[in-house]
């Protein structure tokens, strides 16, 4: 086996690993070497931003178009969609509310970002309005996000209106989205490099206190999760679906455990599926449709670790938000995560959507993402349990709403949305 062969077969993340354990080493013991390769490091922060928008518009328009399926469209379908937004909603307020309590960003050295002030910020009523472009065109090319999210579901939308003609469009947006996977990928393979030589300057310039911030950031992600689960999710399983919160958990340990060891919500799926129907006595119509509309757009994990991540991102940056800023950066914010992508980091890439409406330069926000990345992983194992957990609760809401038969019926005659939900 070749040099080249025996370098792959290695796992990224233990690749990743050995460039941050590298770069800290360089930045400690030859910090006159870091300048010396520092192009790397903006190498690898161009090759971020070139799949900012190309992410975003891609993965926010099939994500629409997956729901054009008949199974997951009517009443059910509906009621799906609108508590995940919710959810969604309430994650993204408890990442902010994490940050600025805790504030894990402030004095965080972003190898090479330095703290500036962002001018006047438009009002909120200019950048409600500005979500409707002039010119998508002109707003792919400058990266104006709200205009990018909005004309992407606008467009899904309209594939699915076209039906049959639309069908052609939609293949076309999944199979984008493949490409972009694999890119992503390519794109992965050069991050252990440019981890080394942004940490090396990193450390370089700062010393090892360069990781203080890592920490803060860490222990918001598991508080946040732990806060999503407890306000959100326990309410609505125990107030909402009328279930037992201890039976529910019981039940839910394996897709939880499956959740954090992949960092997927797409291969929790089967595993959740089993769980809904045989512990929890939801019927296979309700969880065959809920459970995979949650794969692709239930990330309260996601949501809440974007909302904390921007607000650790200004701190970084040393910009005070305003309310006009918060208020953008929560709905942009709710908008962004709804409509993740499930490749690797997905989330940071969702980071520019946020911070370019408050004014953030995409050069900014690659030195967050640089800063971030090396540490991503197990964050992410992290904050995947809150969407495996949003999911099956749910699920188990969706179920409690079905109206039950009565007694005599036959098991045959389903319920007005097409189904029965059954008491545990």
């Amino acid at each position: 086996m070749g040099p080249a062969r025996r370098w792959f077969a290695i796992p990224l993340w233990r690749r990743v690993v050995g460039g941050l354990v590298i770069g800290v080493l360089l930045g400690l013991f030859w910090p006159a070497a870091a300048p010396g390769i520092a192009f790397i490091g903006e190498l690898f922060v161009r090759l971020i931003r070139m799949l900012v928008v190309p992410i975003v518009f891609v993965s926010i328009a099939s994500g629409v178009t997956a729901l054009a399926d008949p199974r997951r469209l009517g009443s059910v379908g509906g009621r799906t969609v609108l508590l995940f937004a919710a959810t969604t909603a309430c994650a993204v307020s408890i990442g902010m509310a994490l940050g600025l309590l805790v504030e894990p960003g402030t004095g965080a050295a972003l190898g090479g970002a330095t703290p500036h002030a962002l001018g006047e910020a438009k009002s909120l009523h200019d950048q409600l309005v500005g979500i409707v472009p002039v010119n998508i065109v002109t707003a792919l090319v400058e990266g104006d996000m709200l205009a990018i999210i909005f004309f992407a579901m606008l467009f899904g939308f309209g594939v699915i209106l076209a039906g049959e003609e639309g069908r052609p469009m939609a293949a076309v947006l999944q199979s984008a989205g493949r490409v972009l996977f694999h890119l992503v990928r390519i794109v992965m393979e050069v991050t252990p490099f440019g981890v080394l030589a942004l940490i090396a300057q990193a450390v370089a310039d700062n010393g090892v206190a360069v990781f203080t911030n890592i920490g803060w950031l860490a222990l918001c992600v598991v508080l946040g999760v732990a806060a999503q689960i407890m306000l959100v999710h326990l309410p609505l399983i125990r107030l909402v679906a009328r279930r037992s919160v201890r039976r529910f958990f019981r039940a839910a340990v394996d897709p939880l455990v499956v959740a954090f060891s992949t960092a997927s919500s797409a291969a929790t799926l089967p595993v959740a599926l089993r769980v809904a129907q045989e512990q929890l006595a939801i019927e296979p119509a309700i969880a065959s449709t809920v459970l995979p509309i949650g794969a692709s757009i239930g990330k309260d994990g996601t949501a809440m670790y974007v909302g904390l991540l921007s607000v650790f991102s200004l701190q970084a940056l040393g910009v005070a938000p305003d309310r006009a800023m918060l208020a953008i950066m929560l709905l942009t914010g709710s908008l962004a995560a709804f409509g993740t992508a499930p490749i690797p980091s997905a989330s940071l890439f969702m980071l520019a959507a946020v911070l370019s409406t408050v004014g953030v330069a995409p050069e900014q926000t690659a030195l967050v993402v640089g800063f971030v990345l090396p540490f991503d992983r197990l964050l992410d194992m992290t904050r995947t349990v809150a969407s495996a957990s949003a999911n099956l609760t749910v699920t188990v809401v969706v179920a409690g709403q079905d109206k039950t038969p009565p007694a005599g019926t036959d098991d045959a005659i389903l319920a007005d949305d097409g189904s029965i939900s059954r008491a545990p």
